[in-house]
């Protein structure tokens, strides 16, 4: 059995278990304890019964600069929620853990009248396949944006912004087919 709960501060002395994955973002106190309190509500984790953390979600709330639609309107992004970071220790994958913490930072952002989630993944992860069973597409293909591949078998590896569509986008606006072939640098792109 595992619970999920809001993540608490004390959550980053036993996230090891979760961030041993070579494919899994580590960031420094300061920026974990941000999100802590800036988007506690988009800040969960899973424990299993014991109490260990397994798996947590970590995202935020974000758009453009209102001026950036009439400056910059390629690369304009409304009110969306972002996937910073998704984890599942490798002993609890494939139990639906990552669907079930993914599904409760999309309702927080349809309650905050979001237009879309978004995340970054490189195109090499099995992940892909899971993001597009939840609903996720791939917006566009961002060119060079990981220069430090774990596996050591390239310099740099292209990421995947996939995206899904809530509530708030009723005209299909913020999601594209074949968005692997829409090929950008990461300097052309904002949040």
């Amino acid at each position: 059995m595992t619970s999920i709960r809001q993540f608490r501060a004390e959550d980053l002395l036993y996230t090891s278990l979760a961030n041993l994955d070579p494919l899994t973002e580590n960031y420094d106190l300061f920026f974990y304890n941000q999100y802590l309190a800036v988007w506690p509500e988009l800040f969960t984790v899973a424990e299993d019964l014991d109490g260990n953390v397994i798996g947590y979600m970590m995202g935020k709330l974000e758009s453009s600069p209102p001026a950036a639609q009439y400056l910059t309107p390629t690369s304009y992004l409304p009110w969306h929620g972002h996937v910073t970071a998704l984890t599942v220790s490798p002993h609890y994958r494939r139990l639906g853990l990552a669907a079930t913490l993914t599904s409760s930072l999309e309702r927080e952002c349809e309650a905050a009248d979001a237009y879309f989630v978004d995340l970054f993944v490189r195109e090499g992860n099995a992940a892909v396949g899971m993001y597009r069973k939840m609903g996720y597409k791939v917006f566009r293909r961002v060119v060079g944006y990981y220069s430090d591949d774990p596996t050591g078998r390239r310099e740099e590896e292209d990421a995947f912004d996939m995206r899904k569509r809530l509530g708030m986008d009723k005209s299909g606006e913020w999601e594209r087919e074949n968005g692997e072939e829409w090929r950008v640098r990461p300097e052309d792109i904002n949040g």
